[in-house]
């Protein structure tokens, strides 16, 4: 019983909440202006009204009519007759067949309706379509609907069909917009008729649309626009309005929007002692204000009274004129003096008082100021802690190797997060009935982790939200990351194979290499024709693979004269390179072994070198690898073609099948599939002729970020 009394108090104490704030009534038929304040329909059409505007006040044939309201559809003949369409001016205007405030005739654009807001005393824009073009708050009807009940004791709802006196009424109709006893139900809904199939409701005193309509379209609202922050259908997506606007589902949208309400709900709810306090403190300093007030009204009055009295003695024969025109008739000239002198002095002040005259107080308070800074900062700093913005994921600084490295940061005029929460899952299984299950890791400080132990050849999709006090803030903008196809080889760079320390150099941590050709390189190019040799420097790398699968990534320097990456067998690779062999000599065959620039040649024997050859920002492709490549020309499959030279190049050798892909190791599409002679060890390979440079990508392991444990991480229902 108390919680039901409760309930009517709280209901009754929100009542200025409903109250339309041009006619100071209940809402009915509420529409949501551009500055998202509410008005009444009828109350809006009357304001364009007044404001001159014709033919937008909205489309009242969207409105089902209600038989109630209509008499005449009580006779079969007048139901027949054709009522002219209200919009049919707004038509003929629309179309420049009528002229309208701020439209010429034939005006080529349209006009822009400005509404005056009565709640923020400001100018809305409406669009040409006016009111038509807004949505009507269904939600806000409901609630007004849920306060009248609340309100109303024992208010039965009538028929509104029945001849008086009319019968309590046992359903409602949506599309006839009536409610009925169930007599008057089955005669305006005759069996075998259009509306014999209309639906009956609980007997209502409002009624609304099943659903919310797209004012534009007349389809069912489906999707929220974050840019426009506005309820699109499926055509408005496809608009160009909305082309490149972020839009989500109307069911996010509704689940973010709820949460936030009840956070904030919740933390208004759960500091009501503070609230009060703050309320005694600003009541104390209004109970000051008005003393001080007072006693200044009270020393005011005084003064004032005073002046009053002395300007009346100055009146004839009252007061101080007539004790001075009793002192004139004094003939002893002594005593004379002795009473006029004090006299005199009054009247001279008296004189010069009327000759200046000035009240001895103001009716106005601007000198009597309180110092309210105290109080002025309490009330700057009455406001509740936001819940930090949706968090952006640096997709420069992401990506996925042997782990998966996140970096994240937060919005400019974001709250601060205490700590973040990580969820992730994976794209490319199968799906599992009921809700998406994702993996969650908890309390992650900082802006970067490491999620340790992804699965190979997969598809992660990532995101991340903030907490603070205020509770936890939105997902970040879903980010999705491809693991590579094998796990990844940790190897360094051994330059002791083929390679001259005059025109290579390796880095301390043995991770990048350079070759500089130098004055050698130039003056042999000089004499090419006269049959100079030119060195092919090679490194390889310090591990051999002797099974399985593996995979390692590397970046080519763009400006690299000509480059070739690859593996091959460490024996042959010693053998063909210990020698330095040149360019041009007859015993030197570059592709000896199967590169990305080989001709097709039809050998059964794998080679025991395969290379992906780059230069000058490019990488070329022979025909066979053009052909998987899927680079067609307009006769077929392309001849030796280039394509450009992606930021990092992948290298996948299966050691038991015997064959090495190039990938590009950003978006992992393939370049290059070939065998290789896979009978004893096999390493990486790099060579160089010309100037050039490689960096090896480097572990995500070695950065000292937080790692998270994906095999520890708790699934979340």
């Amino acid at each position: 019983m108390a919680a039901k009394r409760g309930t009517k108090t709280s209901m009754k104490n929100m009542e200025k909440e409903l109250l339309c704030p041009v006619c100071q009534e209940m809402y009915k038929q509420p529409l949501v202006l551009p500055c998202t304040h509410n008005v009444c329909q009828a109350c809006a059409r009357e304001v364009l009204g007044q404001q001159g505007y014709i033919g937008h006040g909205g489309d009242p044939s969207s409105e089902p009519t209600s038989p109630a309201s209509t008499p005449s559809t009580r006779s079969p003949r007048l139901s027949r007759r054709t009522l002219p369409k209200p919009d049919r001016l707004d038509r003929l205007l629309k179309s420049g067949f009528g002229t309208y405030p701020g439209r010429k005739r034939g005006a080529l654009h349209p006009q822009v309706i400005m509404f005056p807001c009565p709640a923020c005393q400001g100018d809305v824009e409406l669009g040409e379509r006016g009111l038509a073009g807004l949505f009507r708050n269904l939600t806000l009807e409901r609630v007004v609907e849920r306060y009248r009940q609340s309100v109303s004791v024992g208010g039965a709802i009538l028929c509104q069909l029945c001849k008086p006196p009319p019968l309590e009424a046992t359903k409602g109709c949506t599309e006839c917009r009536a409610t009925f006893c169930n007599e008057c139900f089955k005669l305006f809904h005759p069996w075998g008729t259009q509306k014999a199939q209309h639906e009956p409701t609980l007997p209502t005193l409002s009624f609304r649309p099943k659903g919310l309509m797209c004012p534009d379209h007349k389809e069912e609202v489906t999707h929220y626009c974050k840019t426009c922050q506005r309820l699109v259908c499926q055509l408005c997506r496809v608009r160009r309005t909305h082309s490149g606007h972020k839009i989500t589902p109307v069911l996010n949208a509704y689940q973010a929007l709820k949460d936030k309400l009840t956070k904030s709900l919740t933390y208004i709810l759960g500091n009501q002692d503070t609230v009060q306090t703050q309320i005694c403190e600003l009541e104390e300093t209004r109970a000051s204000l008005l003393q001080a007030i007072e006693e200044c009204q009270q020393e005011r009055l005084a003064r004032l009274s005073a002046q009053i009295q002395e300007h009346r003695s100055l009146l004839d024969g009252s007061g101080l004129v007539g004790y001075a025109q009793e002192v004139l008739k004094e003939t002893d000239q002594p005593c004379f003096v002795q009473a006029a002198k004090q006299l005199h002095n009054r009247i001279a002040r008296a004189t010069e008082a009327l000759q200046t005259f000035r009240p001895a107080a103001s009716s106005s308070f601007r000198h009597c100021q309180l110092d309210v800074g105290r109080e002025m900062k309490l009330l700057t700093e009455l406001n509740f802690l936001r819940v930090p913005e949706a968090p952006v994921i640096d997709t420069q600084r992401t990506f996925a190797y042997d782990q998966i490295f996140l970096c994240w940061r937060l919005p400019p005029h974001s709250p601060p997060a205490w700590h973040y929460t990580i969820e992730f899952r994976r794209t490319d299984v199968p799906a599992q009935p009921g809700p998406t299950r994702w993996q969650r890791r908890e309390e992650v400080r900082g802006t970067s982790a490491l999620l340790e132990n992804p699965d190979t050849g997969s598809v992660y999709v990532l995101r991340v939200r903030g907490c603070n006090k205020a509770g936890y803030g939105e997902y970040s903008e879903d980010v999705h990351l491809h693991t590579p196809p094998a796990p990844v080889l940790h190897f360094f760079l051994d330059g002791r194979w083929g390679a001259s320390r005059e025109r290579l150099a390796i880095s301390k941590d043995q991770r990048a290499v350079r070759s500089v050709p130098g004055l050698p390189l130039l003056l042999a190019a000089d004499r090419l024709l006269t049959g100079c040799h030119l060195s092919v420097d090679v490194v390889l790398g310090d591990v051999a693979v002797t099974q399985g699968r593996s995979y390692w990534a590397c970046a080519v320097d763009p400006a690299s004269y000509l480059v070739k990456v690859g593996v091959g067998l460490e024996s042959k690779l010693q053998e063909s390179f210990q020698g330095a062999p040149d360019v041009i000599s007859p015993r030197y065959d570059p592709d000896s072994g199967h590169d990305s620039g080989a001709e097709d040649a039809t050998v059964e024997a794998s080679p025991p070198f395969a290379f992906l050859t780059i230069g000058m920002g490019k990488i070329l492709l022979g025909a066979g690898a053009s052909a998987n490549a899927g680079l067609t020309g307009r006769d077929g499959p392309a001849a030796s073609c280039t394509v450009p030279l992606p930021p990092r190049l992948g290298i996948c050798l299966d050691y038991e099948r015997g064959r090495v892909s190039f990938l590009d190791a950003v978006s992992f599409r393939g370049l290059l599939e070939c065998p290789l002679d896979c009978s004893g060890p096999v390493c990486p390979a790099f060579c160089f002729i010309g100037g050039g440079a490689v960096q090896l990508q480097e572990p995500v392991g070695t950065k000292p970020e937080r790692k998270v444990t994906i095999g520890g991480f708790a699934k979340l229902d």
